[in-house]
């Protein structure tokens, strides 16, 4: 582990705040913007919490999603479909048949060439 990582809370306050808006995807120039401070010493002293942020976000969303597609509400059944496409390589298909008679006779022709 980096010696940031094992920083005291205190020495690192925004650390909570840096990991939540780089799991809503906010950029490290972006977060930089907000919390008033440069990106190059926000990266240095929170690289684990950007690397970390959308990890954990995805965790609850996907926690959260995986509720709902086992629940019984409304939204279960969209829940169950998304969830079966994107992590069980589910997918929709759809077959068209076409019926039509042929007016014309279809002769196929084979010839062999001698290779010698």
């Amino acid at each position: 582990m980096s010696p940031d990582i094992e920083a005291p809370l205190e020495t690192r306050p925004l650390s909570s705040r840096v990991e939540a808006l780089a799991g809503f995807g906010l950029s490290t120039a972006d977060i930089a913007c907000v919390l008033a401070t440069e990106d190059q010493d926000l990266k240095a002293t929170y690289a684990h919490e950007f690397e970390s942020g959308a990890i954990k976000a995805n965790a609850r969303i996907a926690e959260s999603l995986y509720r709902n597609a086992t629940g019984e509400c409304r939204e279960a059944v969209t829940a169950a479909i998304f969830w079966l496409k994107t992590r069980a390589r589910w997918k929709e298909t759809s077959m068209h048949e076409l019926e039509r008679k042929l007016d014309t006779s279809v002769t196929f022709v084979t010839t062999y060439e001698d290779m010698k």
